[in-house]
């Protein structure tokens, strides 16, 4: 009840009263009267009633007829109450405040509570942009290889071995870059892993000797594993019903990068050469040095190192830019002391899932590289089985009387790997479907199918368009895999060892990216079938893998340690 409503009652019972004890002589019976007592600073009234019956007025010491001065002092004290009531807060009030200051909340809480924004708006063109970077650098490998094959006459091996340099760098400091990012922090590892990468690549365009290149490369590939760890720090920020929206459409970005790249390979290597392409393709990355500075770290880090101050000022930073509020009371998560701890990721709750996540990033990487390898070998050799192939596709990379080391690419060859970059986004609404439909398992398991069906379709005889859009829908399956993998990845690890997982996992993708190479360059050169095989068996090993996954993530909160905060 309000404060009216009490005061109401109160009145109404003392007049009750009053009008009882003015009956003299009145027949009253079964009446029995109860304790009033009216409290003031002044005095204290009590007045305990007998039973009155048959006209008989039974009274004792305690009990006596009420005078007028009586009644005056009882209003004066019935309007004090009324004052004290006012001034003074209600139990009730008292006890939700009470209520309200014990209440807690965590980041996972304030998070979803916050919602989808103008901060994620910001976070995903910046933190989408990391992908740029590193589509660029990957795709560097695939235009420049003609262009050094000719400038210092590389065997086969010695060309493949430029791209395994690379991912040799990524899969040392993948998982260097995981234990930092886990102990001290994401935004030191991706800002580092920006100004690291941009740097050696810068280097590289002044390589001396093929020798230098390949140093200087394996440099650029260990500072693209610091730049994949703003994938976390994305994950971490966006509530889970936008997750599988939002982190798919980070393709658009590694779409640019590759189109970029292919576009300056197209405009710059012939007119000014692949030295100075490798030069302005650091543009994005010094521009994402300034950007950096607008994203936070990790509220999610924070908690679990124990600051707890900077994650609220973070998180009140979000719901300001998002215009909502932070949930009520505190917030409250205690410091996770074993974060980065290798142990976490064969504990038996992750162990199953660890193995075969790292087969399946494994093949994940080893189908995406190799389809882009393959594709840049087969129209730099000339190898495809085109029907009624023009002049340009018809000169051969192997001759009787040895290699032919200078064999650019066309115009048309360019144009062919515009075209399959686009396939990398074309199909992310189907990507987002299967994502919410069925799961990230389910969803892992068909793609992999479906890719091992298109890369054994890449061998069949057919005319250029053909092998154009045979290349385009396998480039959008690769892509989509690795979406997945990334998202299912991000999900399933504990905070305390997210970016350690991820770090691993990213590493040995990377002995994938370093096999691709001499099947998709080397073995490709000597028989068609034989290199595509096994891109094909290894999918469909891992599509039953994937399958096995003990863990769903779809619509699940992110863990901390190892339960799930509601």
């Amino acid at each position: 009840m309000s404060k009216k409503t009490h005061t109401l009652i109160f009145k109404a019972f003392i007049l009750i009263w009053a009008l009882i004890w003015q009956t003299d002589g009145k027949k009253l019976t079964g009446f029995t009267c109860w304790t009033v007592c009216v409290k003031s600073e002044v005095s204290t009234w009590c007045c305990r009633p007998g039973n009155v019956s048959a006209g008989v007025s039974e009274r004792n010491d305690s009990c006596f007829r009420m005078t007028d001065s009586m009644k005056t002092q009882l209003v004066s004290a019935i309007q004090l109450q009324q004052v004290e009531m006012q001034e003074k807060p209600t139990g009730n009030s008292q006890g939700n405040n009470s209520n309200n200051a014990d209440e807690k909340f965590t980041v996972e809480q304030a998070v979803e509570t916050i919602g989808f924004g103008r901060f994620h708006v910001l976070l995903f063109v910046i933190m989408g942009s990391a992908n740029i970077v590193e589509a660029m650098e990957i795709m560097l490998l695939a235009v420049v290889s003609p262009e050094i094959r000719c400038e210092w006459r590389l065997e086969d091996w010695q060309v493949a071995l430029v791209s395994t340099m690379v991912f040799v760098g990524f899969m040392v400091c993948g998982v260097l870059a995981g234990y930092i990012a886990d102990r001290y922090g994401r935004w030191k590892v991706v800002f580092g892993g920006y100004v690291w990468s941009a740097y050696f690549s810068l280097l590289t365009s002044f390589a001396p000797t093929y020798g230098w290149f390949i140093f200087l490369r394996s440099m650029v590939g260990c500072g693209v594993a610091g730049v994949s760890q703003g994938f976390v720090l994305k994950t971490e920020f966006i509530p889970a019903k936008y997750r599988a929206y939002l982190l798919p459409l980070g393709t658009i970005f590694w779409m640019t990068g590759s189109m970029l790249i292919i576009l300056l390979g197209m405009l710059v290597v012939p007119t000014m050469g692949w030295r100075w392409m490798i030069r302005l393709s650091i543009t994005p990355s010094i521009i994402l040095i300034f950007l950096f500075k607008f994203i936070p770290e990790s509220a999610r880090y924070n908690v679990s190192a124990g600051k707890v101050d900077a994650a609220v000022k973070t998180l009140q930073r979000i719901a300001r830019m998002n215009r909502a509020s932070l949930p009520p009371g505190r917030l409250v998560e205690p410091a996770l002391r074993e974060r980065g701890s290798w142990r976490i990721l064969f504990s038996p709750t992750f162990r199953r899932t660890s193995l075969l996540l790292w087969y399946s990033w494994f093949v994940a990487s080893f189908a995406y590289y190799g389809s882009v390898l393959s594709s840049s070998e087969l129209l730099e050799k000339n190898l495809l089985c085109v029907i009624n192939a023009d002049a340009e596709h018809q000169v051969k990379h192997r001759h009787e009387s040895g290699l032919c080391y200078c064999i650019p690419f066309g115009s048309s060859d360019y144009q062919t790997l515009l075209i399959s970059s686009l396939g990398e986004v074309a199909l992310v609404p189907l990507n987002i479907i299967l994502l919410n439909v069925f799961g990230r398992r389910i969803s892992l398991t068909v793609l992999q199918l479906l890719t091992a069906l298109l890369f054994m379709m890449v061998n069949i005889c057919t005319t250029m368009f053909g092998f154009t859009v045979l290349l385009f829908l396998l480039r959008s399956l690769v892509s989509m895999n690795f979406n997945v993998v990334y998202i299912y990845t991000a999900e399933v690890y504990p905070t305390i060892a997210r970016s350690l997982g991820m770090g691993f996992c990213t590493s040995f993708s990377r002995i994938g990216g370093m096999i691709a190479p001499f099947i998709a360059q080397v073995l490709m050169s000597r028989s068609v079938i034989q290199a595509l095989t096994p891109f094909a068996v290894a999918c469909v090993i891992c599509a039953l893998g994937n399958f096995l996954l003990p863990i769903e993530t779809r619509g699940r909160a992110l863990l901390v340690r190892n339960v799930i905060f509601l």
